[in-house]
């Protein structure tokens, strides 16, 4: 038998004996409660009228109207609930008893007769609340009865499943594991010699044909060569990526079909000449071959490809191997692979346009909204309360924010579409650092913070754009102030190394997690449990700014330790 059969056999009786066994709980429990609901509902309902109706009697020397509508309306309620044999003659009896009360309410002979039918009610649901209570004690008896006898045999099924279904699956793959150790090994002679109808038996003859294959063909070296190298040219050549392999001396080992269209050449033009010599005459494949080290900045290629131009992104991949019964690597070549981020990089540029056109068109609102807010302000328009001047105050800020904010975005967009217009010159740097000091001595005034200058003396000139690089200080500083704590200090320092000016700005505020630094340059991103209160594009633009000036950027911090924000231009 199959082991899927025994499986599902065996799984599936257990699975049956469960649904009988919760269908019996639950009947079980079902009568049980009708039992409890017709006690509650037949006979403690009729106690209670029974109760009511003796309180209402003892009440009824006063001659209160009140006392015997209460007895009348338990009467009525106890003939609308009879249940038990003998109770409709009492009820009755009780009813005419009650007439002739109506009739004399101090008659005592007539309200001890009635008492007599009251309790001739009571003792009949007394009785059969008791034998109701046997009924229900009876079938909880057979319900636990039925439980045990399916839950043992369910216990049976499950434990025999334990018992008989480990070893059945366990006991061949233990065997099958050793053989496979052994053909591991190169012992292609070794066969399985456990047989059976089930799924061990034919993975046993796929086991032992296989070993017998391998057997044949261990001393056919040649062909599985062949063979796979074979299967990997065609891999290669279907991948969509352009693909070019390299030995460790430069030769051309392989290039896939994507790689021949974009470079132009074919196949017994490249294969076999060494990558620098075709570089001479090819400058797709002299751009390819720089590794990235010798490139000032990584940038996607730009190629006519597919009948457009296309953006293709560079990966050398570099490899090595062990060879056996040594420790150290050697290198053997490298493989470039072009990655096409065409759509990606028309989706960027669709971003770019939509925020540059976004931005733009902002400016204007916001420059309205600006020139009211100074009108509001103006005595001539009229005065204000000080409610209205704390409003007018709060517009102003988040008006002047939005105008930072579009002001980034609209860097941001020129900064990526190359339409950014840089006016390089000799710039003097005490001047630059004084234009950005004075920019935020009103915002470090409001915390309290104490702006200091550290600058060597006969600095020469940078070769910058003074706005831009301004621009960048003032963005340090500015988030220097907003994350140091009131009554601080932040130092400014200006020194000359290597034919470079560093600008630094070093503050006492909460740092930078180590997992964070290499990311704070990037677009949108900001320091998680960080205030959100930019955009994350400041030092993004700030990086490009100094870049297109050859120079560049970086940040030092510790957390809780502060942070050194820095960047360099050329003397």
């Amino acid at each position: 038998m199959r082991i899927k059969t025994k499986l599902n056999l065996g799984v599936g009786l257990l699975f049956l004996m469960i649904i009988i066994l919760s269908l019996v709980s639950a009947y079980s429990v079902f009568l049980i409660k009708q039992d409890t609901e017709n006690i509650l509902k037949s006979n403690y309902n009729t106690l209670e009228y029974s109760r009511n109706m003796i309180l209402a009697l003892d009440e009824m020397k006063s001659g209160s109207k009140e006392t015997i509508q209460s007895f009348e309306e338990n009467l009525e309620k106890q003939t609308q609930n009879i249940t038990e044999p003998g109770e409709k003659q009492a009820t009755e009896k009780l009813k005419a008893s009650f007439a002739l009360l109506n009739k004399n309410n101090s008659d005592e002979t007539v309200k001890t007769q009635i008492r007599q039918d009251i309790f001739a009610i009571m003792k009949l649901n007394l009785d059969a609340i008791k034998q109701k209570s046997d009924i229900a004690k009876h079938s909880a008896e057979t319900a636990n009865l039925s439980i045990a006898i399916v839950g043992s045999l369910c216990f049976l099924i499950a434990f025999n499943l334990l018992v008989n279904l480990p070893n059945n699956i366990a006991n061949p793959i233990r065997e099958l594991t050793l053989s496979i150790k052994e053909i591991a090994n190169k012992n292609y002679s070794e066969r399985v010699h456990f047989t059976s109808h089930s799924e061990f038996g034919d993975l046993a003859k796929s086991f032992n044909t296989m070993a017998q294959k391998l057997e044949e063909y261990h001393d056919s070296n040649v062909y599985k060569l062949l063979f796979e190298k074979k299967r990997l040219e065609t891999l290669i050549n279907n991948m969509n990526d352009p693909i070019i392999g390299l030995d460790n001396e430069g030769i051309v080992l392989f290039v896939n079909d994507e790689a021949l269209k974009i470079i132009g050449l074919k196949s017994e033009d490249i294969i076999g000449k060494h990558a620098s010599e075709l570089a001479v005459s090819n400058d797709l494949i002299r751009s390819l071959i720089l590794k990235e080290s010798e490139t000032p900045k990584k940038q996607p290629l730009k190629i006519f490809a597919h009948g457009k131009e296309s953006y293709f992104e560079k990966e050398i991949h570099n490899i090595t191997i062990t060879p056996t019964g040594e420790e150290r690597e050697i290198n053997i070549g490298d493989v470039i692979i072009l990655r096409n981020i065409t759509l990606f990089k028309e989706l960027d540029f669709a971003k770019t346009n939509f925020i540059a056109t976004v931005s733009h068109e902002l400016k204007t609102p916001i420059a309205s909204i600006k020139l009211s807010l100074q009108l509001l302000e103006n005595g001539k328009t009229g005065d204000m309360n000080d409610d209205q001047k704390q409003l007018v105050e709060s517009i102003k800020d988040d008006s002047q924010r939005l105008l930072k904010i579009t002001g980034e975005l609209l860097n941001l967009s020129q900064l990526e579409t190359g339409n950014i217009q840089l006016n390089i010159g000799k710039s003097n740097p005490y001047e630059i650092v004084k234009y950005a000091v004075e920019a935020v001595k009103v915002q470090a005034d409001q915390k309290q913070i104490q702006l200091v200058v550290d600058a060597d003396e006969n600095l020469k000139n940078v070769k910058a754009d003074a706005e831009k690089t301004g621009w960048v200080l003032i963005n340090y500083l500015s988030n220097a102030i907003r994350y140091s704590s009131e009554k601080s200090t932040i130092l400014i320092k200006l020194k000359e190394e290597n034919n470079q000016m560093v600008f630094q700005v070093i503050d006492t505020g909460k740092g930078i997690d180590t997992r964070y630094k290499d990311r704070v340059f990037d677009k949108y991103f900001q320091v998680p449990g960080s205030q959100k209160s930019g955009t994350g594009l400041g030092l993004a633009i700030s990086k490009e700014f100094i870049e297109a000036q050859n120079g560049s950027v970086g940040v030092e911090s510790n957390l809780g330790l502060g942070s050194t924000f820095w960047f360099t231009l050329m003397v």
